[in-house]
């Protein structure tokens, strides 16, 4: 057997790294602190499409810690959420190309695109209560057929809305501070970027440093984070700890005082505290609030993640941003060949209309012309299956899940509140997972 065989990959050395560090501290001894505020260190990550709820922000911020809603395809959730009606009004202009391969006619309509940012953003904040904040995380993968325009509309819209920051997600955004340096909000808003690499970092800043403007936090996504991945199909020979270290470092050698938000298998409060103890301000999480009642995960999809065996999840390379990304093997997504449903949706298509589903799809299409269901195994139609909560994205420690709730008599698992999820994060020490009490049976 080879030695790399024995080489522990990123989960076992994350593993082992928290696990011979108990400390007797918990989250709450810790506070996140921009300017003269002080926050819970708790961030909910910005889960798309609609996981990361209005609903579950607004928890994160009553209780003082940032919740994030996500503007992955804001125009369904606008539809969804606020009963409007962009996906349709779309699929009726665009109608007549629905069966045309050449996709760089489906353009976004960038008034309705900002009316459908600014409605989901100005109706979440106008429910705020507490002392809290909430993000929006910004996927700059969403090329939505014009990277530039439609990026600097979300981007400015969500300012415009009254946002308390803006997460730069899903790319690296070297020009996304210059498309809102003007914005009369862009010193004023809380701007961050999610890195996996200091070198990612550092051409960041480099590429922003004319605007004079540093982010006001790093978030460093580790390689057992969920969804889309900031790593090569290599990324078990990295760990969150090692890479939140080295930027620590070098941020510190350049006199940047920016907070680091420690992301990505950060399962346990006394996880979160390892994580600060060693540098980080914040920790930002996911996988556990996506079986809270507050996110969007319908509760038969939430059951799923609960079931979840280790084998069970896997790291693939069927998206078509070009990101490995993390999901579970069950997803109906994986193998699906739906037509490619641009004309409604199109969020993933670039500056000339392209996707690499299309052309998976197109490729299947004239290798099997009379197939009643064709089968595209290597790439998905992102944007329908995330719509349809049928791509079931998930953090490595999903399969852990069943350990946080209750088994019902029927074999289902409690689902459980935000608040609770939140709390044992915030409080819980040695390693513990705090159960929710019981729900009475019928």
């Amino acid at each position: 057997m080879p030695a790399e065989a024995f080489r522990p990959n990123a989960a076992t050395r994350q593993r082992s790294q928290l696990d011979n560090k108990i400390s007797m501290k918990c989250v709450d001894d810790f506070r996140l602190t921009f300017g003269n505020r002080e926050y819970v260190p708790i961030i909910i990550g910005g889960m798309g499409v609609d996981i990361s709820t209005a609903d579950l922000s607004l928890v994160a911020a009553r209780l003082g810690g940032i919740g994030h809603i996500s503007d992955a395809m804001v125009p369904t959730i606008s539809d969804r959420r606020y009963d409007t009606k962009y996906v349709r009004d779309k699929l009726k202009f665009y109608k007549y190309n629905v069966a045309n391969t050449d996709k760089s006619e489906v353009q976004f309509d960038l008034a309705l695109l900002a009316e459908a940012t600014e409605t989901h953003v100005r109706r979440t904040m106008e429910r705020k209560q507490g002392d809290g904040l909430i993000f929006i995380n910004c996927m700059e993968k969403l090329t939505m057929n014009g990277p530039k325009d439609t990026l600097r509309v979300r981007l400015r819209s969500a300012l415009d809305a009254g946002i308390d920051g803006i997460t730069l997600a899903a790319g690296l955004h070297l020009g996304s501070f210059a498309l809102i340096e003007d914005h009369p909000r862009f010193r004023d808003a809380k701007l961050g970027i999610i890195v996996s690499s200091l070198r990612a970092l550092q051409l960041f800043i480099k590429k922003s440093a004319r605007t004079n403007r540093l982010p006001d936090y790093v978030v460093v996504e580790g390689p057992l984070a969920g969804g889309h991945l900031g790593f090569g199909m290599d990324w078990a020979q990295y760990d969150l700890a090692t890479i939140v270290a080295e930027i620590r470092d070098w941020l510190q050698a350049q006199e940047m005082d920016i907070p680091l938000i420690a992301a990505g298998g950060v399962f346990t409060g006394t996880d979160a505290v390892n994580f600060m103890e060693n540098g980080a301000a914040a920790v930002q999480v996911a996988t556990r609030f996506t079986v809270a009642e507050e996110c969007g995960l319908p509760p038969e999809v939430q059951q799923h993640y609960f079931k979840a065996s280790e084998d069970q999840i896997e790291v693939n390379t069927i998206s078509p941003t070009g990101y490995p990304m993390r999901m579970l093997t069950t997803s109906p997504a994986i193998g699906a060949g739906i037509r490619p449903n641009c004309e409604a949706y199109g969020y993933l298509l670039d500056a000339n209309g392209n996707c690499a589903y299309i052309n998976a799809y197109n490729r299947e299409l004239e290798a099997h012309p009379d197939a009643k269901r064709l089968k595209v195994m290597d790439k998905t139609c992102l944007c329908t299956h995330m719509r349809n909560f049928d791509c079931w994205t998930c953090g490595h420690y999903t399969y852990r899940l069943k350990d946080t709730s209750h088994k019902l008599d029927n074999g289902d698992y409690q689902l459980l509140t935000a608040e609770h999820v939140f709390k044992d994060y915030q409080f819980s020490k040695d390693g513990k997972v705090a159960l929710p009490e019981r729900a009475e049976t019928a």
